[in-house]
């Protein structure tokens, strides 16, 4: 989006947010970003600037991502610059767009998703085909978004059972139905974020029950758990600003950022996913990936473009990461 569209653009934004949130309007619109998103979701939601992040760090030199054909040539010089090999399943529905309005007087952000086209029977068994071929050679398969309009609610679960078959360890980033049907499906982590969660639990899982209230971390905990006992080898659970909770069979813990950090949250759970594949990969010690994975997530808010990460925030997060386990 050009400058001389961001003006309008905020206009509408503005209105949008009156329209959603009687009583509140944003005292100042300092970041509009519009960004296309791939619709067809199976492996890497959104082929944006965040999606590029992820897998261009140091380590996850694989992604996969499907779009239709108005998007995915747009990304293959940004794609293949990062040095990430990359195949795309045409769709013939146009490509949603995503707008975040971030009002940094108040500390508020507002997204707004338009809904994604639907996916046919024969677009998700040439994804589905794509996808098998793929996996030759990876060291670790990322699922991760909502489930576009055609494509099964275990979609998921059966992408699973492939790579597991494949033995190629499968990370889950998603919520609902979704998240549900996959769990005995049996991926190596489940990264849900606390709504999630609380979606899964069917109950609140805030101090007091409060919305919006502080996370109470031995429910957080204790929910997930149940998603381990279900099938999960572990489950990771975002807690925005307050860090990451995990639950893994070497035990668990939260990682905090030291300080609540200000600025635009999105690509921030990609970023976590991205430190939680490389770990994995790497299979590097589960204390080590948390402290990383709240440090990445910290230092994409930080960043002023959505997927942009400054390694100098990365360091300075990660030496400020306040790692703490949890009993249970």
């Amino acid at each position: 989006m050009g400058p001389a569209a961001v003006e309008p653009a905020a206009g509408l934004l503005r209105q949008l947010v009156a329209d959603s949130s009687p009583g509140y309007a944003p005292a100042s619109v300092v970041d509009v970003r519009l960004k296309t998103a791939s619709t067809l979701l199976p492996l890497g939601h959104e082929p944006s600037p965040e999606a590029i992040g992820v897998v261009s760090l140091p380590g996850a030199a694989a992604g996969l991502v499907s779009a239709p054909p108005n998007l995915g040539g747009r990304w293959d010089p940004q794609i293949g610059a990062a040095g990430v090999p990359a195949a795309f399943t045409p769709i013939a529905g146009q490509t949603r767009r995503t707008f975040t309005v971030v009002d940094e007087a108040a500390g508020r952000v507002a997204a707004f998703n338009e809904p994604g086209p639907p996916v046919s029977d024969d677009e998700y068994r040439r994804f589905l085909d794509l996808f098998g071929g793929a996996l030759a050679g990876c060291s670790v398969a990322v699922l991760s978004g909502s489930v576009p309009p055609g494509v099964p609610a275990a979609g998921y679960a059966a992408l699973t059972r492939t790579a597991v078959a494949a033995g190629v360890p499968v990370i889950l980033d998603a919520g609902g139905p979704a998240l549900r049907h996959a769990l005995a499906a049996g991926p190596a982590i489940v990264k849900p974020n606390l709504a999630e969660l609380e979606h899964a639990a069917g109950h609140s899982l805030r101090v007091g029950g409060a919305p919006g209230g502080e996370p109470d971390l031995a429910a957080v905990a204790a929910a997930a758990r149940e998603l381990t006992a279900a099938g999960a080898g572990a489950a990771a659970v975002s807690l925005g600003p307050r860090g990451l909770l995990a639950v893994t069979p070497d035990g668990a813990w939260v990682a905090v950022p030291a300080a609540r950090t200000a600025g635009n949250p999105t690509g921030a759970g990609d970023a976590v996913v991205a430190g939680l594949a490389l770990g994995l990969s790497l299979r590097s010690a589960w204390e080590q990936r948390l402290r990383s994975c709240a440090a990445l997530g910290a230092a994409a808010v930080a960043a002023p473009a959505a997927g942009d990460i400054s390694l100098d925030d990365y360091r300075r997060e990660l030496d400020q990461v306040q790692l703490a386990a949890i009993g249970g």
